[in-house]
C-alpha cells in the first residue's frame, strides 16, 4: 500500500498539510492535493505543501485544495518554516525558502512548544491598478488590483456585506484576471487598523490568508488611507505588517500534528 508520512501546522487559522518530497510520489501532485487536502474523506487541509532540503535552505512547492498551484502563501510559507525548525533542517534565527515566487527570508521572533512567531520579508508589491471598479453581482465595487508574489483583488468596503461571498467568488474567476486571483473585502478602521475576510483562488473561503493580508493593507497604505504599521483583523486573528525597505509580516505557525496518509 502507498502511504504518504506528513505534519499538519496552521497559519493564524489558514491550515497546511506539509511533506517532504523525496517521501512523496515523483507524479500525480494535483490529484494527491485534492484527495489529501478534502475535508471529508482526507486529512483535510487549504493546501498541500512539498519542501525540498537544498543548500543554504529550502524549496517549496504549494497545490491549493482544489489541485491547482499556487505560487506562494504567507501564512503557509511560515508553516514550511516551523516544519523546517521542528524537523532540524533549518537553525534559527532566520530560516530560508525558495517558493514559486522567488527567495523568502522568516525571521523567528519566538517560539513556545509547537508555536512560532515569524516575520516573514514579503518583499515589494507590484501595483497593477490603484483604483478601479468592478462589476460583480450587479453592482460596481472600488478595488486595488496589485501582485505581492500571487495576484491580489483588494476590494474596499465601509461596511462588509452579509452576502460578500457572492461578489468574491465572482471576482476570484473575474475575466480580468485569466490565472484567477485571490479577493479580500477591506474595511478601513482607523491610520492603523484594517479588517479584512478572504476569498483564496484555488481554496474558496479562508479564514485568514498571508498574502490577502500583505494585498489588503498594502493597498490601504498605497491609497493614503493608513499607514505603516498596520494590524490586520482577520476573522482567525490578527496579523500585523510594516512596509520599511520591503513589506514584512509577522504571524503565528503552529504544529497541529503528524501522520500517515493512505494513499
Amino acid at each position: 500500500m502507498n502511504i504518504l508520512s506528513f505534519t499538519k501546522l496552521h497559519g493564524d487559522e489558514n491550515d497546511f498539510i506539509i511533506s517532504w518530497a523525496d517521501q512523496a510520489p515523483e507524479t500525480g501532485w494535483p490529484d494527491i492535493a485534492r484527495r489529501i487536502c478534502a475535508r471529508t474523506t482526507g486529512i483535510g487541509a487549504d493546501g498541500w505543501m512539498l519542501v525540498w532540503r537544498e543548500l543554504g535552505g529550502l524549496r517549496t512547492r504549494l497545490f491549493n485544495s482544489d489541485g491547482s498551484e499556487a505560487e506562494i502563501s504567507g501564512n503557509g510559507t511560515r508553516c514550511a518554516a516551523a516544519f523546517a525548525l521542528l524537523k532540524g533542517a533549518a537553525a534559527p534565527p532566520t530560516v530560508l525558502i525558495t517558493t514559486a515566487a522567488g527567495p523568502k527570508s522568516l525571521r523567528l521572533i519566538s517560539q513556545h512548544e509547537h508555536r512560532f512567531l515569524f516575520e516573514m520579508n514579503m518583499g515589494t508589491p507590484h501595483t497593477e491598478e490603484l483604483r478601479t471598479t468592478l462589476h460583480l453581482a450587479g453592482r460596481d465595487w472600488d478595488a486595488t488590483i496589485l501582485n505581492v508574489g500571487n495576484p491580489q483583488c483588494a476590494i474596499f468596503v465601509d461596511n462588509l456585506p452579509a452576502d460578500w461571498r457572492i461578489p468574491a467568488a465572482e471576482a476570484e474567476a473575474h475575466p480580468r484576471f485569466p490565472k484567477r486571483s485571490n479577493v479580500s473585502f477591506v474595511k478601513v478602521l482607523d491610520r492603523h487598523t484594517v479588517e479584512a475576510v478572504f476569498y483564496e483562488r484555488g481554496a474558496g473561503e479562508t479564514r485568514s490568508s498571508g498574502t490577502g493580508s500583505t494585498g489588503a493593507a498594502a493597498s490601504a497604505i498605497l491609497r493614503g488611507a493608513v499607514e505603516t504599521p498596520v494590524e490586520i483583523r482577520t476573522p482567525a486573528g490578527n496579523l500585523t505588517l510594516r512596509w520599511d525597505d520591503s513589506v514584512y509580516l509577522t504571524g503565528p505557525a503552529e504544529l497541529i500534528g503528524e501522520g500517515t496518509y493512505y494513499l
